[in-house]
């Protein structure tokens, strides 16, 4: 009930700010305008098909949710900086409710925004069908994922900083090693290796597997990123529970 209700409270300060809403679900379709208008003028014999549309938007819907974890980042960080949090401390709330709390109400706009960009996709001849569900439900691991990696960054660091480390690393990180725009294999060497450690292009490998409808290739990729989501989660719980006790 305390964890609902502090959700709830949570819910309300994401929705008084529409612009950043209007800027976590509109930015990916930009880039879905403006990278299909660029595979447009690629010519056929070039056989490029990093930016047709069946690769292109599994890639773009994980790639929107990096911003989650600027806007977590910035909620648990304006909170911490007013006596807002000082109250919360004072109740019986544990470390894994104030966590739970602040992914709840996230995660339905995680699925909004990947559910909004699939259809946006289907103008540009993305195939309707029941596959298009399953790469939604993928998407959820590498949301909690980004999700919990703002709420770790928000419980040590301040407004200013969240907004340089999740506003701007943390998107140039997940765009450059998602295997989105270019495939990690074709650079090679450490930056591969790097790649293949890190969960995003894990994560989209499996959206695209499960937009395709291959669903025996969604794993072992989704393993990757729910076990980095796990340990995201723990480690944010971890954090706000030495918050906690120092407070």
């Amino acid at each position: 009930m305390r964890t609902a209700a502090f959700a709830s409270r949570n819910t309300k300060e994401i929705l008084r700010d529409p612009l950043t809403l209007f800027f976590g679900v509109g930015f990916p379709l930009v880039l879905m305008v403006l990278l299909s208008a660029i595979n447009a003028g690629i010519p056929q014999h070039a056989a490029m098909t990093m930016f047709h549309i069946e690769k292109l938007a599994p890639g773009i819907s994980v790639f929107g949710l990096s911003f989650l974890a600027l806007f977590s980042s910035m909620l648990i960080a304006k909170d911490r900086s007013t006596s807002f949090m000082l109250r919360l401390f004072t109740s019986p709330m544990k470390p894994s409710d104030f966590i739970l709390g602040y992914v709840l109400p996230i995660l339905p706009m995680a699925l909004a925004q990947s559910a909004i960009c699939y259809l946006f996709a289907l103008f540009y001849g993305m195939p309707f069908g029941v596959p298009l569900l399953a790469a939604v439900a993928v998407n959820l691991p590498i949301a909690i994922f980004f999700i919990a990696l703002g709420l770790l960054c928000g419980s040590v660091l301040n407004e200013k900083a969240v907004g340089g480390i999740c506003g701007a690393l943390v998107t140039n990180v997940s765009a450059w090693f998602s295997n989105i725009w270019f495939d990690t294999a074709m650079v090679g060497g450490v930056f591969q290796k790097v790649a293949d450690v890190l969960p995003f292009s894990h994560a989209v490998n499996a959206a695209r597997a499960a937009a395709a409808g291959d669903y025996a290739a969604i794993f072992p990729d989704l393993w990757w990123v729910i076990a980095y989501a796990a340990a995201m989660l723990a480690a944010a719980v971890a954090v706000f529970s030495v918050r906690l006790k120092r407070n």
